[in-house]
């Protein structure tokens, strides 16, 4: 077990350096520098909604396109996220929420399981938000889930903008990740599984 729920990644390859650090307990802070600014912004959305303590410093090729940098950044991230939970003794592990952004609402639920998944159904109707590009979105969830072992659902009901739709998305997803890894005080110590084990990504 992670008494610290602490996780720390450094993931280089020959088109980008990602430097992750996060904490499961902290109070929402943040200092993020991808190189993407948009990205950025969501990321300081999930931190402040999920009350996970988050650093992200990455370089990459991004005078080539975000899509490198964009994607290492939801590896490095899902492997930190992975490495805090540990064996994942006395969370909630299920967690989901419906964010509302003006017009846009978008519902995410998530299992903490060990055996990642991803059903995105998000309808952006725009190709761009600023620079970068909204097929981008379900690249970097898909990297989350594959490496931090996830079962998540992501779902859109209304929306027409698609800052506010991207957005609602990931409130909701901090807000659903935040619910499912707090302590459950009845279940402290133990695997929340009638199989007693949960799997570990990477493992």
């Amino acid at each position: 077990m992670n008494n610290h729920r602490e996780g720390v990644i450094h993931r280089v390859t020959n088109e980008t350096d990602v430097n992750v650090r996060l904490g499961l307990d902290g109070s929402g802070k943040s200092n993020i520098s991808s190189g993407i600014a948009f990205l950025d912004h969501m990321l300081h959305q999930l931190s402040s909604h999920s009350l996970i303590n988050l650093e992200v410093q990455a370089t990459g090729d991004t005078h080539i396109d975000d899509h490198h940098t964009n994607e290492d950044v939801g590896i490095a991230l899902g492997q930190a996220l992975s490495q805090a939970l540990g064996d994942r003794k006395g969370i909630y592990r299920f967690g989901q929420f419906t964010a509302p952004l003006d017009e846009a609402l978008v519902q995410v639920v998530l299992d903490c399981s060990g055996r990642p998944h991803i059903n995105y159904k998000l309808n952006i109707p725009t190709q761009k938000i600023g620079t970068y590009d909204t097929e981008l979105i379900k690249e970097f969830f898909v990297a989350i889930a594959n490496n931090s072992g996830l079962t998540l659902h992501i779902r859109q009901l209304s929306g027409s903008n698609s800052h506010h739709i991207v957005e609602a998305c990931f409130k909701a997803f901090a807000k659903a990740l935040r619910m499912a890894i707090e302590f459950d005080p009845r279940r402290l110590g133990e695997v929340p599984s009638s199989k007693g084990v949960l799997e570990q990504a990477g493992n």
